[in-house]
């Protein structure tokens, strides 16, 4: 729905600036916290500026009356992927701490669950806040396999790099764009790539335990992105079927000849 006057759309674009300045306040706790290095401090200031502009630039498109209590839960999700992010990038120079890293992690897989349920009870589901929450899920799951690929080696990447292929390869073969519908099990999927990711990262079981837990997590993973690329590839292949006559009876003759020759035939 269009926005009525310029300030409810600066009022919407603030929110997005008040979430990059938590983000770098956070930044600023885990920096004095754990006395965090540039890595960390860097990557952790690219992620805000990212957001706040792919944000910002998203709701310029799709002009919300408001920003909305489901985005806003959303948004707070970003903020502690944010945090998670600096300190895996942290990680690489120094050993941080597991406890915060996890705790993060954890609160940020809770508030999953809780944008989606806001959104309808408030009546404010849109199509922009589905993909801001999918998009921050991504990126969460993205970093979580680089921090355990650190452990397990980098075959853990794949889980982390599976959407982002997914969605490559639909550049190339658009059929792959096509709408899904509804699975239980693909949202079921979906979660338990955080929590076995996060359950490897804590490092709490032995190697082997963790070994497994991602495995079944990669393995349930293909086999989701296998069963909804079947599922796509048949229902192009439908399409095709059924557009295919349909071209043919309104196909007009470019000739002459070709006119006499379909008059024949029709004889």
């Amino acid at each position: 729905m269009a926005l009525n006057n310029t300030y409810e759309a600066r009022l919407v674009q603030q929110e997005t600036a008040v979430g990059a300045g938590v983000q770098i306040l956070l930044l600023a706790l885990l920096g004095t916290a754990i006395g965090m290095g540039p890595a960390g401090w860097l990557t952790g200031l690219a992620f805000a500026i990212a957001t706040w502009a792919v944000l910002s630039r998203a709701l310029h498109r799709s002009r919300p009356r408001s920003f909305g209590p489901a985005n806003r839960v959303t948004l707070g999700r970003a903020i502690l992927v944010g945090g998670v992010t600096a300190l895996v990038a942290d990680s690489f120079e120094s050993s941080p701490p597991v406890t915060l890293l996890v705790g993060l992690t954890a609160v940020a897989l809770i508030l999953d669950g809780v944008d989606g349920k806001v959104a309808r009870r408030t009546g404010t589901s849109t199509a922009l806040g589905a993909r801001f929450d999918m998009e921050v899920d991504a990126f969460l799951i993205l970093v979580l396999s680089v921090y355990v690929s650190m452990q397990l080696g980098p075959w853990v990447l794949l889980i982390g790099g599976m959407r982002y292929a997914f969605v490559a390869a639909a550049k190339a073969a658009p059929w792959l764009n096509a709408p899904l519908p509804h699975s239980m099990a693909r949202k079921t999927v979906a979660a338990m790539q955080g929590i076995c990711l996060l359950l490897a990262g804590a490092d709490l079981l032995p190697y082997l335990a963790n070994l497994g837990v991602v495995l079944l997590a990669l393995g349930s993973l293909v086999w989701s992105f296998g069963r909804d690329v079947a599922w796509l590839w048949r229902n192009a292949r439908v399409v095709s079927r059924e557009a295919a006559p349909a071209a043919t009876q309104e196909r007009v003759p470019d000739s002459a000849e070709e006119l006499e020759m379909l008059e024949l035939a029709v004889r």
